[in-house]
């Protein structure tokens, strides 16, 4: 455990660096008093604890991460900070723990490339969506440096597979740009 919360920390030392403008990021979200959001693959947990803040209290935040010690970190993280709008969620239990259509927002960070079967894993996304619901995707580009190789999805392969899993792109900012692209998408009506 003491090897994940080191890790843990640095995590979270990288997402709020200047550099990653995680107050862009959280702008471009445009999160309510109240908005359900799913962070799905929390590592350290920053982008949790800034999700509980920004919705407050009647809002919720779904923490999902499929390492248990990352979530019992955040846990405890978000206990001595009074978060009481955090569920952890193991990420084998997405769709247990989290009710169908109850999310405002899928927020993934650097874990696009990680999933296996993205436009599947995006359809169980869809399905816990409001009607107006949305995925935020922040990806490492080929132009990143210092990633494993294969750890990057190039923007145009997220377009297309949001679009065979139902979603068409809203937005994209390049603000994260070379090193990451940030884009949301919505349902296709």
């Amino acid at each position: 455990m003491f090897k994940k919360k080191i890790k843990a920390r640095m995590l979270n030392r990288k997402a709020s660096s200047p550099q990653n403008k995680p107050d862009h990021v959280l702008d471009a979200l445009a999160l309510r008093p109240g908005d359900h959001v799913a962070d799905i693959g929390v590592g350290g947990g920053y982008f949790s604890l800034r999700f509980a803040d920004a919705v407050g209290e009647l809002g919720r935040v779904y923490a999902v991460d499929r390492d248990p010690d990352f979530l019992a970190l955040l846990g405890k993280a978000g206990t001595k900070r009074g978060a009481i709008n955090v569920t952890l969620v193991p990420a084998d239990a997405v769709t247990s723990d989290i009710p169908a259509r109850s999310l405002d927002y899928v927020f993934l960070r650097n874990v696009y490339h990680h999933l296996h079967d993205r436009v599947a894993y995006v359809n169980v996304l869809s399905g816990l969506l409001k009607r107006d619901g949305r995925v935020a995707i922040i990806e490492y580009t080929e132009k990143s440096t210092g990633q494993p190789a294969g750890h990057f999805v190039p923007p145009s392969v997220i377009i297309d597979e949001m679009s065979e899993a139902g979603f068409r792109l809203d937005k994209s900012y390049d603000f994260l740009q070379p090193r990451q692209s940030y884009a949301i998408f919505s349902k296709k009506t």
